[in-house]
């Protein structure tokens, strides 16, 4: 007597196992759609367009990057449409299509009013021409009663005045009085920070920047300081003017953290780490003044 079939003893099965099959079926289709839509192992690493022109990029782009143009800056010399910074970083694995977001050159300036800088700060007045749009150049600080307060501005050598228009980018340098002839300020502690920054605070604490090294750098703009002279100690004050020289690094060749950590000073020495004088007289100074003197 011939065995009876699995499939006339259970008819039911015949038809889970088809049920089984199509849906198999159906979910390899839709990983494959998955994986061909999103791309998945094709990934490209993304090479370093910093100190490229965008006109070259656009033109050569082989992984079709959506390039977003975040910021124009002007600055004298450089050619226009200079890649200056991107985001994400050389080297980082991305698809095609993936937006890049790039600060270049402008082309041309633009103009920006000279803000009322007079009777201000030499921190108030690198803020305001910073916010401008414009650059600071040297500090000059001349015999006046006003300590560390803005007298001058010039550019190229000739006094601008406030409310005059002016190309972006320009660099403004200032006259600051001297007041007591005693003006003394913290050299600030610059490690690890791009040109841009480390010019911003060493200015605003009434110093001038020195030579700035970057011997071995292939990105300025992204380079960092590894090395400043003098050195930060949160005490020793110097007098206004000094010159601070700067030594950079390209960033993706230092660890940025560990060379901060590797500067670490007593902070039991320093009574405030961030003092920069700003032109006004300690309380004690009043004190013995018998008040305000301006």
């Amino acid at each position: 007597m011939a065995k009876e079939s699995i499939f006339k003893k259970w008819p039911w099965l015949a038809h889970v196992l088809a049920m089984i099959g199509i849906s198999l079926v159906i979910l390899f289709l839709v990983f494959t759609f998955i994986k061909l839509y999103a791309r998945q192992g094709q990934e490209y690493e993304l090479p370093d367009v910093v100190g490229t022109n965008i006109v070259e990029l656009q033109a050569d782009n082989p992984i079709k990057l959506d390039v977003v143009v975040l910021d124009s800056i002007f600055r004298p010399g450089q050619e226009g449409g200079l890649i200056l910074t991107q985001d994400p970083k050389a080297g980082t694995l991305v698809k095609k299509g993936r937006k890049l977001y790039i600060t270049m050159t402008a082309y041309s300036p633009d103009d920006a009013v000279l803000p009322e800088l007079a009777g201000l700060t030499v921190r108030q007045a690198v803020s305001e021409l910073l916010s401008e749009g414009l650059e600071v150049g040297t500090l000059k600080f001349v015999e006046d009663r006003y300590k560390n307060s803005v007298i001058d501005q010039t550019c190229d050598g000739k006094t601008i005045y406030a409310g005059q228009q002016i190309a972006r980018g320009s660099v403004i340098d200032l006259t600051v009085g001297l007041g007591d002839s005693t003006g003394r300020s913290v050299v600030p502690f610059v490690i690890g920070k791009t040109s841009d920054k480390a010019r911003r605070d060493i200015l605003s604490a009434s110093l001038n920047v020195g030579k700035e090294h970057f011997k071995g750098v292939k990105h300025k703009e992204t380079a960092v300081v590894y090395r400043q002279e003098p050195d930060y100690n949160g005490v020793n004050k110097y007098a206004y003017g000094t010159e601070v020289e700067l030594w950079y690094v390209d960033e993706d060749k230092t660890d940025v953290q560990k060379l901060v950590q590797e500067f670490k000073v007593d902070s039991s020495k320093i009574v405030d780490p961030n003092d920069i004088n700003d032109g006004r007289p300690s309380p004690d100074e009043v004190e013995s003044r018998g008040g305000w003197l301006w």
